[in-house]
């Protein structure tokens, strides 16, 4: 059942607490609220206002566990305060681990500070969680696949525009990689998990990938270096950094380019191209 008043007073608690720079918007001048405005925190939780305005007046019907979960995420609370939000809202929380889409607050932090830079949160099976502006300008918006195919490997096998952003030469070791991972985590997360769900899919559908998966590979990590051919500005030569949350095998991909290098510049163009199309 659903405890209204705790609810509310956990919202009101948890927005009071963060600062705009938290979540990666400007303080501005005439901020008078300490913490977060409820209209900032509607946006942040994708939802309208008046929506999150009442579970903060203890009105409104029971928000659902998507609801929940967009909240959490919005107001970026960690998976206790997360878990904690679900029972008041009278509902059982998510499983935690490999399976969970909740990012933590740590991780949500860095990337808030990488606008400037192409970033994304994954997950282990290569699913988009987050990506900053810049990640979306190099790779394309990842974040909105459902089912089967939000999964980078999958879509890899099953869907030939996933290989164009990579550079030719790099595709029989992806291939191999993606083939590998997955068995590494079908291991991990044992027989019925959605990982062995997706190698049973792609079994299925795709000859390239049952030929791969029958050479047993385990163990081929991702190069740091990474070779990309955007349609907009050519090949590019970028290094990938991994920050790891290890509680919800999460991580911070971020992808940069050396200085002064032919790379670099055509970054700093993809941040202009990104901008304007946003505009």
């Amino acid at each position: 059942m659903i405890d209204r008043t705790g609810l509310a007073e956990f919202l009101r608690n948890r927005r009071a607490a963060l600062q705009p720079e938290d979540v990666g918007l400007p303080r501005g001048l005439r901020r008078r609220t300490s913490g977060l405005r409820r209209e900032e925190v509607a946006a942040l939780c994708h939802m309208s206002t008046d929506y999150y305005s009442r579970l903060e007046r203890e009105r409104g019907p029971q928000p659902s566990s998507q609801m929940l979960a967009s909240i959490a995420q919005g107001l970026h609370l960690s998976l206790d305060e997360r878990d904690h939000l679900f029972r008041l809202a009278g509902h059982n929380p998510p499983a935690r681990g490999g399976v969970g889409d909740h990012i933590s607050p740590g991780l949500l932090r860095v990337l808030d500070r990488l606008d400037d830079t192409p970033a994304e949160i994954v997950t282990e099976l290569g699913e988009t969680l987050r990506q900053t502006p810049m990640g979306v300008a190099l790779t394309g918006d990842t974040t909105h696949f459902t089912g089967p195919v939000r999964s980078a490997g999958y879509r890899w096998f099953t869907d030939p525009a996933a290989r164009r952003i990579y550079a030719p030469e790099e595709h029989p070791f992806l291939t191999r990689m993606y083939a590998s991972g997955l068995r590494e985590i079908v291991t991990l997360r044992g027989p019925g998990s959605r990982a062995a769900r997706l190698a049973e899919l792609l079994l299925a559908e795709s000859e390239e990938f049952r030929r791969v998966w029958d050479e047993h590979e385990i163990g081929i990590r991702p190069h740091e270096v990474k070779h990309f051919v955007h349609p907009e500005v050519g090949p590019l030569e970028l290094t990938c950094q991994r920050l790891v949350d290890p509680g919800q095998a999460h991580s911070l991909l971020v992808y940069t380019a050396i200085p002064g290098s032919e790379s670099h510049d055509k970054l700093h163009l993809l941040s202009v191209i990104g901008a304007q199309s946003l505009a």
